[in-house]
């Protein structure tokens, strides 16, 4: 081919990429035109519902577009993910993404989206820390006695959990594991009946949300021993970290990201990152969130990408080492 015809080559490829571009382009400057569905894979009224609704409601005045929740309930958040994965990369499907979400990677053999590979995560939001707590008739109060239990009583101690890999069954795993102790695990139809018979003296160890798990604590029916957050938490500031009670580098939250399918322009997905950011470093946000045991954060899409890895990556090591499987 002469240099004459690769030179009109070139031009009318160039010509045709500029005219598929434009459109894109001048859609992702005018977004939004309509209302922008947030999916949220799980039912009305509980935590991560809850979440949504209040960061969705200013996240649609610093649009100025509605922003409609379609809950989406099942499988244990895959069903919501599901249908976000296979949404128009357009930015009119957003996705409420969750730590169960990276455990469910491993968790499920036939899972129909990969987290990492089908979205693009646009904002962190924040996270709910686990709390660790024990029977009052146990003579356990702090971690290292848990463990020297355990250590010399291997299998004796029971745990509850809501089933296997909740997010309870996991937290305990990794525990087991970085502590080198043996617990037997007991299953329950979620975790409220777990935590009850823990109240009741049946089982002796939990790991569940903070803002399940407080109240309890507060009444004295159940006795807290440490947050799984890498930093204490300023409503049970008396008590330490499992990281710093002899298990450096623990770290189990209850946490929840917006993310859009993969393929949404880096315009839109920059738009929604920045309001999202203002939304939730809002102080009447940070204050609501709080109301609701939840700690206000947020990330970059690029550190938000990393830190999802990241998660995928250490609860598969975790689901192996437990065997545990949901499907």
């Amino acid at each position: 081919m002469n240099s004459a015809r690769l030179r009109r080559s070139f031009c009318l490829g160039t010509a045709l990429l500029v005219a598929t571009c434009i459109p894109r382009i001048a859609a992702a400057q005018r977004y939004p035109e309509k209302a922008v569905r947030f999916v949220v894979p799980y039912g009305v009224g509980g935590n991560a519902d809850i979440v949504a609704r209040i960061v969705s409601q200013r996240l649609a005045e610093a649009l100025g577009a509605q922003i409609v929740i379609d809950n989406r309930p099942g499988a244990g958040g895959n069903l919501g993910a599901e249908v976000g994965a296979r949404a128009a990369p357009d930015g009119y499907t957003i996705v409420l993404g969750t730590n169960t979400h990276a455990s469910n990677m491993s968790l499920y053999r036939k899972s129909q989206y990969d987290l990492v590979r089908d979205f693009t995560p646009v904002s962190f939001i924040g996270s709910t820390p686990v709390l660790l707590t024990v029977t009052p008739s146990l003579a356990v109060t702090t971690v290292q006695e848990l463990i020297n239990l355990a250590k010399a009583k291997p299998g004796a101690l029971n745990y509850a959990s809501g089933g296997s890999g909740s997010s309870g069954h996991l937290t305990m795993e990794l525990f087991k594991t970085m502590a080198g102790v043996d617990l037997t695990h007991i299953t329950y139809k979620g975790a409220g009946g777990g935590m009850n018979e823990v109240i009741a003296g049946q089982v002796q160890v939990m790991f569940s949300s903070l803002t399940s798990l407080l109240p309890h604590v507060n009444s004295g029916r159940l006795r807290g021993i440490a947050v799984a957050s890498l930093q204490r938490v300023s409503i049970v500031q008396h008590l330490p970290t499992v990281a710093e009670s002899g298990l450096p580098g623990f770290e189990a939250a209850l946490w929840n990201a917006l993310m859009v399918p993969a393929g949404t322009a880096q315009s839109i997905v920059d738009k929604l990152n920045l309001e999202t950011d203002r939304v939730v470093r809002n102080p009447e946000v940070i204050e609501q969130l709080r109301r609701q045991g939840f700690a206000a954060a947020t990330k970059t899409p690029a550190a938000l990408a990393a830190f999802i890895k990241s998660e995928v990556a250490k609860w598969a090591t975790v689901v192996k080492a437990a065997g545990a499987r949901a499907d």
